[in-house]
């Protein structure tokens, strides 16, 4: 009988949790031909969800837990829930139920009779977004599609389930700065996309705001683009030959028009602050790409791990008391 895991990032989920897990094992009890095993990365919660996967787990064998020591974000929870995992197939979904658990046993049919590797989900709409934040993620999935050779699909989600032989590919990727949509497509093998509309969370508010996803975007393009460190040397020789002309050009006004120099002040001011932005912006771009690799040779851990399920048997049970003896 094969095994099937189920990875579930969770950071502040206390409220969704006892819903999406109606919903999970709703689904999992009518899939009798595997059995499964639920693995829940708490990444540092500040409310009560760490409480909730201990008593999770000490009312269902099936459930395991790992909870960082701090808040180390999404891409290592998910990436500690991969190392963790033992099924045959493995799939990654959020626990505020916007990723619908309905869309497993289509899930696991796919892998066992088609050539497929992977099964991943993409939303067709984005319903219930903000628009600004809409325009701006269109925008990013268009940009990464121009400059990078990796596949990013617009609107996917990182829902999505693969066979052991992707989840070992993606494991034997240990580099700190990490951008799961990029890493899934450039490990290659065979996706088949499931497309479904934007569901609404059950409970509770994303914990992603635009800022948060406009950081986690310049990550994915300088994962997996040089891109902007071409344009950046593209402009530097770009402003040279436009110096060297402008030079060239007040030097003959000047032989034209002696007294003409002192005029263009204004426009040389401007000229010479609109250059200082894009030197700027062009050590910004540097600073990006210098600062990732300062991270990565620093060699650290993507994750500490505070808590698993096996501690929870180690820590002392409460002492019972004479009416529990007569229960």
């Amino acid at each position: 009988m094969k095994k099937v895991s189920i990875i579930v990032p969770c950071y502040n989920e206390q409220e969704s949790l006892p819903y999406f897990w109606q919903a999970i094992t709703e689904v999992a009890d009518t899939l009798y031909r595997y059995t499964f095993e639920f693995i829940f990365v708490d990444d540092g919660s500040r409310d009560e969800t760490l409480s909730v996967l201990r008593s999770m787990a000490g009312e269902d064998e099936r459930i395991r837990y790992v909870s960082f020591s701090r808040n180390f974000g999404k891409e290592a929870a998910m990436f500690a829930g991969l190392e963790a995992s033992r099924g045959d197939f493995v799939a990654i979904m959020d626990a505020d139920l916007q990723d619908p658990p309905s869309l497993i046993p289509e899930m696991l049919e796919t892998l066992e009779r088609e050539p497929y590797d992977c099964v991943a989900t993409r939303r067709v709409d984005r319903k219930g977004e903000p628009p600004i934040r809409s325009f701006f993620a269109r925008q990013f999935y268009k940009l990464m599609h121009k400059i990078s050779k990796t596949e990013i699909v617009d609107g996917a989600r990182d829902f999505r389930m693969m066979k052991r032989k992707m989840v070992d590919s993606i494991l034997s990727l240990k580099e700190y700065n990490r951008f799961s949509k990029g890493i899934f497509g450039w490990v290659g093998y065979r996706t088949k996309w499931l497309e479904y509309e934007n569901v609404a969370r059950a409970h509770g508010e994303t914990k992603w705001s635009f800022w948060k996803l406009l950081f986690y975007s310049v990550d994915g393009i300088v994962a997996f683009s040089t891109v902007p460190l071409a344009i950046s040397s593209i402009l530097g020789i770009v402003f040279c030959f436009l110096s060297f002309a402008a030079l060239i050009f007040v030097f003959v006004r000047q032989l034209i028009w002696p007294d003409s120099s002192a005029y263009g002040w204004p426009s040389a001011m401007c000229i010479l602050f609109f250059i200082s932005g894009i030197q700027l912006f062009s050590m910004g771009i540097l600073g990006q790409y210098l600062a990732k690799t300062y991270l990565e040779v620093k060699r650290r851990p993507i994750y500490i791990v505070g808590e698993t399920e096996t501690d929870l048997k180690s820590m002392p049970q409460k002492p019972s008391t004479p009416a529990d003896k007569v229960l």
